[in-house]
């Protein structure tokens, strides 16, 4: 029992070291707040308002001044002091004429600046936002968890031991334990050109395209592409020799069932992708060319409503992520029902390809950078620093069985990680990492 115990205070230990909420950029809101209010006063608008006033009275004035000049001009003295008159009253309304664009022009940048400002303003309040809610979210999850374990310390429940590791689902590798550092690091054949993409191998190729990698670029917008571009070895995708080519999904892009967002696999001859504007999952044939599509449910988010995400940003049109692992082709996504938690379901071969056993976990997504699955096991990801992510979830289908403390670290060669495929061919990670591609290996026990 004191085990147990010990067990309950370091879980009410742990929620004390949630993520402290970011209340500098807080203070910067309600700051830059206060400044675009201070700058709309009424005085200004007092003061636009009574320079056109005193135009509209002078004006009159002056019509009358020079009709009366016109009238009894004597061409002595009383012209000249008349026309004197006139000049003057031309000088003030000039200098109110001046006052008057002096202050238009200013309301103009006024006007340009607070709609920066105000665009600011919300870009800020929904950074904030997602992250309350994320925390919210996460907090849930721990009291939830707290709560079993009161449950089950108070009916005497718990082993008076705890295993080092929950039991996994069968992999002919053993346990997934760590990966090595970059085994590939390279360019390609367009460096520097396209930040988004992904790029990995077939686990189930063709006879004679053992050998063979695919690249998928997000050539329009960074969000969409509508080929798949095919090298026949490794050397070949790493100095540029791009044979056979491309293959084409359709000549315009994007349009109806191309290419949406980065996390596309090749599986089975077939490539999987989120279709353009839709929540659905297409099935290119690489050699028949022709396009089929998977539903997924009703409430799925798409349209970069579900992304992966971390604190300072959202990864744009990352709603469906497509995994393959030893078992076949996975889709990992979100819906409105499930409140943003990852969904994972099996997707099962055919043309078109159907969804079969769907999994529900408790990771929020937009706390999660990325996925990929391996022997049955979804992964997922955190951002912790340019130079690092980790791996840090896990959640098993043949168990149940859920950690959030995998603690396996990636050492990046760029900041971001826009796309991350396991290859069950080959035990490797394949990264698409800010227009560079980026491999590792998978350590399994």
């Amino acid at each position: 029992m004191k085990l147990n115990v010990i067990v309950t205070l370091c879980a009410l230990f742990s929620l004390t070291r949630q993520k402290a909420f970011p209340h500098d950029k807080l203070s910067t809101v309600e700051d830059n707040a206060t400044k675009c209010t201070d700058n709309i006063t009424p005085q200004k608008t007092l003061e636009l308002e009574s320079l056109l006033l005193g135009l509209e009275r002078r004006l009159p004035q002056l019509l009358e001044d020079v009709s009366m000049l016109e009238k009894e001009d004597d061409g002595d003295l009383y012209a000249v002091l008349s026309l004197q008159v006139v000049e003057n009253e031309l000088m003030e309304i000039k200098q109110l004429i001046d006052r008057l664009n002096g202050s238009t022009l200013g309301h103009q940048r006024l006007t340009t600046d607070t709609n920066k400002q105000l665009e600011d303003l919300r870009a800020e309040m929904m950074e904030l936002e997602a992250y309350d809610t994320m925390q919210v979210v996460l907090r849930q999850q721990d009291n939830r968890r707290l709560r079993r374990d009161l449950e089950q310390c108070k009916n005497g429940l718990h082993p008076t031991t705890q295993p080092t590791r929950p039991p996994h689902g069968n992999c002919p590798h053993g346990e997934f334990m760590n990966i090595t550092g970059p085994r590939v690091y390279t360019a390609g054949e367009y460096p520097g050109s396209y930040k988004y993409g992904a790029w990995g191998r077939d686990p189930k190729p063709e006879a004679g395209k053992e050998t063979w990698y695919w690249l998928v670029m997000l050539t329009s917008s960074n969000v969409y592409s509508n080929y798949v571009r095919l090298y026949s070895s490794l050397s070949s995708l790493i100095v540029g020799v791009s044979t056979p080519g491309n293959v084409l999904i359709h000549a315009s892009n994007p349009t109806t069932n191309t290419i949406q967002g980065p996390n596309v696999v090749v599986y089975g001859g077939a490539l999987y992708y989120n279709c353009y504007y839709t929540a659905d999952v297409c099935r290119f044939n690489l050699n028949s060319k022709t396009v089929t599509t998977l539903q997924l449910p009703i409430g799925t988010r798409f349209n970069s409503k579900g992304n992966f995400c971390h604190i300072d940003e959202c990864y744009p049109y990352t709603d469906l992520d497509l995994a393959t692992d030893e078992s076949g082709l996975w889709v990992i996504y979100t819906t409105k029902q499930d409140f943003g938690n990852l969904v994972l379901s099996k997707v099962e071969e055919g043309d078109p390809p159907t969804l079969g056993q769907t999994w529900r976990t408790s990771v929020y997504k937009q706390g999660v950078t990325n996925t990929f699955m391996a022997c049955g096991v979804l992964y997922a990801t955190r951002y912790v620093s340019k130079d690092v992510e980790e791996i840090f979830y896990s959640f098993d289908t043949a168990t149940g069985a859920e950690r959030f403390n995998l603690g396996i670290f990636i050492h990046k060669m760029t900041p971001n990680i826009y796309s991350l495929n396991y290859s069950p061919v080959d035990q490797m990670l394949h990264a698409y990492c800010d227009t560079y591609m980026v491999s590792y290996k998978a350590l399994f026990s």
